[in-house]
């Protein structure tokens, strides 16, 4: 009697796999949706409480909790480790919030004073009445896609520089939830830079975050430790004078927040260019810095912000 002898099975062609990923973003998308049109059911505060309270929970469990533990630990070496596995999990419980404030991205008002209090408007408008183009500029703090809207509310007409969602259908349902009132979403890559040099040029304004790694960026320091940067904010503004705003955006409570306006940021002028995009990008991450230390738990720590190996 012979032994049988099991054939592997083939690898899938690539009509499969596509066809594959077709199928498996589609349910992703159809989950995602389903879950909105919940939330879109209850009260924006239900929502923010009950999606906040099961995110808490399931955020843990997720690979990306350890990548945010390490995240947390390259940040704040001197916290006890208790500290930061707090942190991390109130940072599960404020980008649930998210996800069913999202849901009702149409009511927030923030100019109403309501569960958005703005502060430092009147620079948002001297930019806008100053005749040339010019960045708004933040990080992944609060409830980021609030600030569009802000923006967009406050009188200034500025694109959003975004990175696309990989799954197309997620990508159209997220963009419907984010844009009600807010200005056009820019797709980050080759095309946003072209797009960013000629609306500059025309004396256009754009939004765009600019805490997260690129890696054919710059290394400058972040939390002390050497992170690459996309310098294309301080190159506009050192090049070519072109204002940078920031804007921050901080969670007060159950579907409510600040955001706050701050002064133009002043580049850096020794008169080399290439020193002096690196001090203005450091003075941006120093900035964006101060504003994570202030409320840990309102940042994106499971992002991939530092090399593998700084620990």
């Amino acid at each position: 009697m012979t032994n049988a002898v099991s054939t592997p099975a083939p690898e899938p062609t690539t009509g499969g796999k596509r066809r594959r990923r077709v199928v498996l973003d589609a349910i992703e998308a159809a989950a995602v949706w389903m879950v909105l049109a919940c939330f879109r059911k209850m009260g924006v505060e239900s929502a923010s409480n009950v999606a906040g309270a099961i995110v808490r929970t399931v955020g843990p469990w997720l690979s990306f909790h350890q990548r945010a533990l390490r995240n947390l630990r390259i940040a704040f070496p001197e916290r006890a480790e208790s500290e930061r596995a707090a942190i991390a999990v109130a940072m599960w419980e404020h980008l649930g919030r998210m996800l069913g404030e999202l849901a009702h991205m149409d009511e927030f008002d923030c100019l109403a004073g309501t569960r958005v209090e703005v502060v430092g408007i009147e620079y948002l408008r001297a930019m806008r009445d100053d005749g040339v183009g010019g960045i708004v500029f933040s990080g992944h703090t609060g409830w980021w896609d609030l600030l569009g809207k802000s923006i967009n509310q406050g009188g200034l007409e500025a694109p959003v520089i975004y990175r696309r969602v990989n799954n197309p259908r997620l990508n159209q349902i997220m963009h419907r939830a984010r844009t009600d009132v807010t200005p056009a979403y820019v797709d980050k890559g080759a095309g946003a830079a072209r797009t960013l040099i000629s609306g500059l040029k025309a004396g256009q304004h754009f939004m765009m975050l600019v805490d997260q790694k690129f890696n054919a960026g710059i290394a400058v320091p972040f939390f002390g430790r050497p992170a690459m940067t996309a310098p294309a904010l301080a190159q506009f503004a050192v090049r070519d004078g072109i204002p940078i705003l920031p804007v921050r955006c901080e969670r007060l409570g159950p579907a409510r927040f600040r955001i706050t306006y701050y002064p133009p940021l002043a580049p850096a002028n020794s008169g080399d260019r290439t020193a002096d995009v690196a001090a203005t990008m450091l003075r941006v991450n120093q900035m964006i810095e101060g504003w994570i230390r202030e409320r840990p738990e309102q940042w994106l720590w499971p992002h991939n912000r530092w090399p593998a190996e700084t620990s």
